[in-house]
């Protein structure tokens, strides 16, 4: 049974969430000098380079031409770098500069790997839950057809 006094509970927990992505994304731009797409990727690419592009992007759940951009202002920043690959001359494999390793390894956590993370700890039941209840929120704001872009701040 719906109970009118939960809407501005359901109402403050957006807010909340809204504050808590903006909170850590200004933390981790402070702190480190990237956006949170940035960090997120030189932190998977700390554990997994090197890692192709398409690769990076299936782990970001972004398309790769979005991932490009991001690996491009890293390499700007010296903290990746595009090498050939040695058992597919066609391909590029990216790998952390030094500096991208000491970052990745003093840097906090991205507001990303915490969601997508906790997704994953959720039970297949209450997962089922939260999804059908976001498609729902979407629904509700007519946001069907937009394309999301990476959080940023």
């Amino acid at each position: 049974m719906r109970e009118k006094e939960q809407i501005p509970e359901v109402v403050d927990n957006f807010r909340r969430i809204f504050q808590t992505v903006g909170v850590l994304a200004r933390a981790i731009e402070k702190e480190t000098e990237l956006t949170g797409p940035q960090l997120w990727a030189v932190k998977l690419l700390a554990q997994g380079a090197p890692m192709r592009v398409s690769e990076l992007a299936r782990q970001m759940y972004l398309r790769p031409a979005t991932v490009v951009g991001i690996v491009d202002r890293l390499e700007m920043k010296n903290l990746v770098t595009r090498n050939r690959s040695s058992e597919d001359r066609r391909a590029v494999d990216l790998e952390l500069t030094p500096l991208g390793k000491e970052l990745a390894g003093r840097s906090p956590e991205v507001a990303q790997v915490m969601l997508v993370e906790g997704l994953a700890a959720l039970s297949d039941e209450d997962f089922r839950v939260a999804a059908e209840g976001l498609r729902q929120v979407v629904r509700i704001l007519g946001a069907e057809k937009i394309v999301p872009k990476p959080l940023h701040r």
